[in-house]
């Protein structure tokens, strides 16, 4: 136990010092906080900083008096809606383009003529001609409740028009059979925002650590085999002690990043001008299940221990750095693919190419997660899946520990799978 635990520390001090990890680590930050940042720059740049300097939107009467009334009226009712009326009694081109390029508006709304009864064509002139997404929304809000109004005459009150306008939200339910019947549970189930948003996360993260780190042992593994080190390591530290401390290790790093990548998210979010921005987005993190948690935490940690074995035991395969990636191909492919089995699914998690994903062990740290944390997985499945993924790792385990033991002292070029298998059959492990 002392070698493994100096195996770990060398690892992991020997990485996180180096500058290609510390030198990456910031550059990932700083592109998350210039992402997460973004919508706030655009408005600086821009000259766009939501509060004084609204948009100023002139609005023309012209021969839709009465529309644009009730658009004036509403948006006199707003709070911070984006834009700023000011009102023309008519439809003076000149005088208009005048006060665009005077900047005392920013554009002007007209109404074109329409058949009585029916809501006239609303038509925005710019400068540039061009009408932002936030604008465009904050106008087609307003002017669908005008729409409203103005259809109905006035016989609906204004929370009836509110409660007209508001999305319908459609809740789920799923049938359960209990002694041989069927009963319906309602509830609105596991897909929430927050479920959802950390279930991706997690694919993400699983997807990236586990390449990142994977190759990153496989690459040590390698160059240790080709500078000779490795003969003086093994007298040291048995290849098995060896290999089991460059995983851990490794695995440290990873969550020593997702440390940092977390902290960085959570200091942008919590900045002043980030808080309104998310908080439109109905994010509630109460919602997330505790469930989903645990979940995730556990298929993250044991999909990254049958990856990383399979990693470190073909790098112990390769003589040299340069045939590195070529032979860990196939072992990012799978890791790719479970990717997008489960980001493609996440929409529908109880579709059968998920539920067998589930069960195969290179698929289920992605696909379980998924379906334990979007649906109501029973949990007799979810134990099923970690069964097989715990014998899966041991088995891995052993198999890879025999080859990295074979591996590292077979040099020249790569060996065939039968030369391993008649040098594994050397020794019992």
């Amino acid at each position: 136990m002392n070698k493994l635990g100096t195996v770990i520390g060398f690892t992991f001090w020997n990485k996180v010092k180096t500058k290609a990890f510390v030198v990456t680590t910031l550059i990932l930050a700083i592109l998350m906080t210039i992402g997460i940042n973004l919508p706030y720059l655009i408005k600086v740049f821009t000259g766009d900083d939501g509060g004084s300097s609204q948009t100023k939107i002139g609005l023309v009467y012209g021969s839709q008096s009465e529309i644009a009334l009730r658009f004036e009226q509403y948006a006199s009712q707003q709070n911070k809606i984006g834009f700023k009326i000011v009102k023309y009694e008519k439809a003076d081109e000149k005088q208009l383009s005048k006060d665009i390029e005077d900047k005392k508006i920013d554009g002007y709304l007209q109404f074109k003529d329409a058949p009585a009864g029916q809501f006239p064509e609303a038509v925005y002139t710019s400068k540039d001609g061009e009408l932002g997404m936030s604008l465009q929304s904050a106008l087609q809000g307003g002017l669908q409740i005008v729409k409203t109004q103005y259809i109905t005459k006035g016989l609906l009150t204004e929370d009836q028009v509110a409660s007209l306008n508001q999305p319908i939200q459609i809740d789920t339910q799923q049938v359960k059979s209990e002694s041989g019947g069927s009963q319906a549970s309602s509830g609105k189930g596991k897909m929430n925002t927050a479920n959802y948003i950390f279930v991706y996360i997690m694919m993400v993260l699983f997807w990236m650590t586990t390449v990142t780190t994977g190759n990153m042992i496989a690459s040590e593994v390698t160059s240790e085999k080709s500078s000779r080190i490795m003969e003086i390591l093994i007298t040291s530290a048995a290849p098995v002690t060896q290999m089991f401390g460059k995983i851990i290790g490794m695995f440290l790093i990873g969550i020593l990043q997702i440390a940092v990548f977390a902290v960085v998210i959570t200091v942008n979010i919590m900045l002043p001008h980030n808080k309104g921005a998310f908080s439109q987005f109905g994010i509630n993190i109460n919602e997330l299940d505790l469930s989903v948690l645990v979940y995730g935490l556990l298929f993250y940690i044991l999909g990254y221990l049958l990856f990383a074995t399979l990693f470190a035991a073909i790098g112990s395969m390769v003589s040299r750095t340069e045939d590195l990636g070529q032979a860990v191909m196939p072992i990012t492919m799978i890791s790719l693919a479970s990717f997008y089995i489960g980001t493609f699914s996440a929409s529908s998690p109880n579709s059968m190419i998920l539920k067998v994903a589930s069960y195969i062990p290179f698929t289920s740290p992605v696909s379980m997660l998924v379906r334990a944390g979007l649906s109501d997985t029973p949990m007799w499945e979810v134990g099923l899946s970690l069964l097989i993924l715990l014998i899966s790792i041991f088995f891995f385990g052993w198999l890879s520990a025999k080859i990295y033991r074979t591996g590292v002292l077979m040099y020249g070029k790569r060996p065939t799978w039968k030369e391993v298998r008649k040098a594994m059959q050397a020794y019992k492990f």
